[in-house]
């Protein structure tokens, strides 16, 4: 069984994705594979300097995620440049991944722009994680995110109402790990049943 698993940012779709892991899933998780395809001797890394000059690289050459971020979270036209390197490699790299495993496996693609994208139609099912607005911004202040990176960032996504329209089962993650938790165990029993 092949299962998109998303969620807007903050919303704790990593912490949901890795509940599914340890409950038998296995998990693609797509942000992982877009940070493989820009490192140094990868096939998004030369692009991306090309396409945004070597300001977006840190100090050892590493292409400086939060540079780029404020590049293309201000800008839609760069957004789309951006994605027109980082996609088709991802793409690429999680069809291989696919290709390795037992058809049998319950296999989780973790991705935070599945609605954005229209990718719904490619899973057997769609999983979404929402929280309330507040709840989200709370969280993204603690991981040191600026209040405006997260405003931009956020207008860039679908919203929980557009994401509910295309999922077969909503987790809800307001509340405390262990009711996350439980949540997510009641959907694993209806997915691997």
């Amino acid at each position: 069984m092949y299962l998109g698993l998303s969620g807007g940012i903050g919303c704790g779709k990593s912490t949901v994705a890795k509940m599914f892991g340890d409950l038998g899933a296995i998990v693609i998780d797509a942000d992982a594979i877009a940070k493989e395809v820009l490192e140094p001797g990868q096939v998004g890394y030369e692009s991306v300097i090309h396409a945004f000059g070597e300001s977006v690289l840190d100090s050892s050459g590493q292409i400086d995620r939060k540079k780029l971020a404020e590049i293309v979270f201000q800008d839609q036209s760069q957004l789309a440049k951006l994605e027109a390197i980082v996609h088709p490699a991802v793409i690429a790299r999680v069809a291989e991944i696919r290709e390795s495993l037992p058809e049998t496996a319950v296999v989780i693609y973790d991705t935070p722009l599945l609605v954005e994208k229209q990718l719904q139609n490619q899973f057997d099912q769609v999983l979404i994680v929402v929280s309330d607005a507040s709840v989200r911004k709370e969280r993204l202040l603690a991981r040191g995110l600026e209040s405006s990176d997260i405003e931009a960032r956020i207008a860039n996504q679908a919203t929980d109402d557009q994401r509910a329209d295309v999922a077969h089962f909503v987790i809800v993650n307001n509340g405390t790990l262990q009711e996350l938790r439980e949540n997510v165990t009641k959907v694993w029993q209806q997915i691997s049943a």
